[in-house]
């Protein structure tokens, strides 16, 4: 039986991250993974395959719509090749998860494929083709989310779809209806909605997006309106049925009036639940909670105290880079280390266009909370990069403590958002006052600037250009 300072179930962002950074502190590791591919959800089905059909719809869209007024003339019709658009994708997929591998090999980490269950504390069985037997020391459990669906909702993975079968349809839908307006339905019903599906978006809650900060969901509505989206906000489905091709979803409105939505394919798209089918948990000693996360203390540590977890499967945001940043804490807390994470630091990202992210506090929150804030706000169109790309939707928001001027929260909204996000991260990890981030130089002309203009409004309402 082979033998292991640290094994790690899981290959995602939480697991190989792990893994990795484990064997560089010196442990011999080893890494389940029940997938014939390391990466995890992320980058087989999640993060990395949507963001491919993103940028490749995003292409077909700019051809369409805006080629011409660039002075770009394309003779014929422009169309969609969506075979070769999926088999792009997958190749990003297959290029990206073979990088694991190398970095597995690299790093001298053991790979073992099959579903990883524990005997005990310290014994894992792992039941692949052939079943085999460890022994490890210390365990970090990363085995990620799945899905989440309605109790009475039938997936046939065909009509009735999460996000896993959205990435690989053979045809464009002619109408999607999208129940769940949030991270992944939105990004996905764009994708669809740029290559010609008519798309109807589904939301219990009374915004979209509704876990950001609210200027941010109001905002997006209002381009995906333009964009000739069906939004409903406040709606509860409580039945979806599929005869033959077509897909029927009916809901009560806030009226508590019933609506029908009718189309050829419907996208469940209500979030994602912890995964532990098979672990075994319970033989470890290793407690859940009601809601199927594992339980685990600020180390991440769980109630087998050899045993940790990072990830979607415990509490928490199910952000990849989340997950990544716990299997390096953990990592270090087995070396004897002291690392830190700073959870109210941890980005929020929507990848649409244009972007939506986010750092820190919403305003509701701080509204919540009784602190005295003071809102610096400036909007993307005000700038010569936003007009020369054609990028005009969309505003940075900062907002600061009214008697320090420390920045509780960043949100904005915009072309490059997802990336702009990192200066508001770095300034607030070392407790900048809107007034530094307004005194340093930004780029011109840049998408930044916005960031540069929003700390201005938000000192003495001295933005430059609006």
């Amino acid at each position: 039986m082979n033998s292991y300072d640290v094994a790690v179930i899981g290959s995602g962002p939480g697991g190989y991250v792990a893994a990795i950074r484990c064997a560089q502190l010196g442990m011999k590791t080893a890494i389940i993974e029940k997938y014939a591919t390391l990466g995890g959800t992320c980058l087989n089905v999640g993060c990395i395959p949507s963001k491919a059909l993103l940028d490749s719809s995003h292409h077909y869209e700019d051809a369409v719509k805006h080629f011409e007024e660039h002075g770009i003339d394309i003779p014929g019709d422009i169309k969609v090749n969506i075979e070769q658009m999926i088999a792009r994708k997958q190749s990003v997929v297959d290029q990206t998860t073979s990088g694991i591998d190398f970095l597995m090999k690299k790093n001298k980490i053991d790979v073992y494929e099959g579903l990883g269950s524990f005997k005990d504390a310290t014994h894992i069985m792992i039941k692949g083709s052939e079943s085999t037997e460890i022994e490890a020391e210390k365990t970090i459990i990363a085995t990620g989310s799945k899905p989440s669906n309605l109790p009475f909702i039938k997936l046939d993975k065909e009509r009735i779809i999460t996000s896993t079968e959205a990435l690989k349809l053979k045809e464009i839908p002619k109408h999607l209806i999208v129940i769940g307006g949030g991270v992944i339905g939105l990004e996905l019903g764009q994708v669809y909605r740029r290559l010609g599906s008519e798309v109807t978006v589904v939301e219990y809650m009374d915004r979209i997006i509704p876990t950001m900060d609210a200027s941010l969901s109001k905002e997006l509505n209002k381009v995906f309106k333009k964009a000739k989206f069906s939004m409903n906000v406040s709606h509860k489905v409580k039945a979806v049925e599929r005869k033959g091709d077509e897909v029927i979803v009916k809901a009560d409105n806030k009226k508590g009036e019933e609506v029908t939505f009718k189309g050829d394919y419907c996208l469940v798209s209500v979030g994602r639940s912890p995964y532990t089918e098979g672990l075994n948990a319970e033989a470890a000693g290793v407690k859940l909670d009601d809601r199927g996360r594992i339980e685990v203390n600020e180390k991440l540590q769980t109630s087998a105290s050899n045993i940790y977890a990072v990830g979607d499967v415990v509490k928490g945001a199910m952000l990849a880079h989340k997950a990544s940043e716990e299997g390096v804490l953990v990592a270090e807390i087995i070396a004897g280390q002291k690392p830190h994470i700073d959870y109210n630091l941890i980005p929020g990202v929507v990848y649409t266009w244009p972007e939506v992210a986010s750092v820190g506090k919403t305003e509701e929150e701080l509204k919540e909370s009784g602190v005295d804030y003071k809102t610096g706000q400036f909007p993307m169109r005000a700038l010569g990069r936003s007009r020369a790309s054609m990028d005009i939707d969309g505003f940075v928001k900062i907002l600061a403590d009214s008697k320090t001027d420390e920045i509780l929260g960043v949100h904005m909204i915009g072309a490059r958002a997802a990336d702009m996000i990192a200066e508001a991260v770095v300034a607030m990890e070392y407790r900048a006052s809107a007034e530094d981030i307004s005194r340093m130089s930004h780029a011109h002309p840049t998408f930044t600037e916005a960031i540069k203009e929003a700390a201005l409004a938000a000192t003495d309402d001295r933005a430059l250009h609006s």
